[in-house]
């Protein structure tokens, strides 16, 4: 008694979705809450958007995430994206901020 390829095809598809949404929803959560975290005037210094802005996006978006569902959803690229952009960019940059190396 095998599973047949159709069945196999349905439960893999169903782990490998819950997957990346369990590792959207992580990435999401960790950029929030590192925005949350950090005082508004070192976004302005870094010439990004300002702090109450990130909140919101990335709010949003992980809130939408969670309504919509579904990792492959526009909402939920558009969280990753936003979430990604924050970590590696607006992230090391306020570090940098912080850390008095500087980046000017």
């Amino acid at each position: 008694m095998g599973y047949s390829a159709p069945i196999f095809y349905g439960y893999a598809v169903s782990y490998l979705n819950l997957a990346i949404l369990i590792m959207s929803l992580v990435v999401q959560i960790v950029a929030l809450i590192h925005c949350v975290t950090q005082r508004g005037d070192g976004f302005q210094a870094i010439g990004t958007l300002p702090k109450g802005a990130w909140v919101a996006i990335l709010a949003g978006c992980l809130i939408l995430t969670l309504l919509i569902g579904g990792p492959l959803r526009l909402f939920a690229l558009i969280g990753i994206a936003a979430a990604l952009i924050y970590l590696l960019d607006v992230r090391r940059g306020l570090k940098d901020l912080s850390d008095g190396t500087g980046f000017w």
